[in-house]
């Protein structure tokens, strides 16, 4: 089946109050029994406020996030400026993509390295995760994706000539791509409205 994500908001400060070396096990559990939603939100039953929430893309595959990260490899060059330096630090910040903007550009340009160094990964409990992001970077996260989302649109036609998989691909046209990466914004919103972090588990 290949590797999957399972896309986790959390109360960051619940979360830290499980021993570390538990986190990642107690979040498996307490996420186990999700119910299945085709798409957005799920949010526990409880008598109090849920402290955790998971976000179903269409697909639950990590494989459409990769190959969201190669077509933006392809059509950056053809989003204007303000789109391309918002999502670089959006997808570079997410830390799921592998691209690096230093190897597409000729030229070194300080706005495409940010979110690269974004928070590293350096606790021992955060190993097991695909990704995670503490409630600040999530800020950040959800700043540069208000930057890019009213600009999404205008990157259509390049991205169709120039990045588009085409049918049977996991990102066969800007179509999907655009909803992949809204789906991240919505995960990134939400988060950030609540003051929670996100994580992306492996299934």
């Amino acid at each position: 089946m290949g590797l999957a994500i399972e896309v986790v908001a959390v109360d960051w400060r619940r979360l830290e109050a499980v021993p570390a070396g538990e986190r990642v096990d107690r979040l498996y559990e307490e996420t186990y029994e999700v119910e299945d939603v085709e798409e957005g939100w799920f949010w526990p039953s409880s008598d109090g406020q849920p402290w955790w929430g998971v976000y179903e893309f269409r697909n639950c595959s990590y494989k459409p996030h990769f190959w969201a990260g190669e077509a933006w490899d392809d059509a950056r060059e053809y989003a204007e400026p303000e789109l391309r330096d918002a999502l670089d630090g959006f997808l570079a910040g997410l830390g799921i993509w592998l691209w690096s903007p230093e190897e597409d550009d000729d030229e070194d340009d300080a706005g495409d390295d940010e979110g690269d160094d974004r928070s590293p990964d350096t606790d021992a409990w955060r190993s097991g995760l695909l990704l995670c992001r503490p409630p600040a970077d999530v800020s950040a996260l959800a700043a540069l994706w208000s930057r890019a989302e009213p600009l999404l649109d205008g990157l259509r036609e390049p991205f169709d000539a120039h990045a588009a998989g085409g049918p049977g691909s996991w990102i066969p046209d800007h179509a999907a791509f655009a909803s992949l990466l809204r789906g991240w914004g919505e995960v990134m919103g939400e988060a950030d409205r609540r003051g929670w972090g996100v994580v992306g588990l492996k299934c």
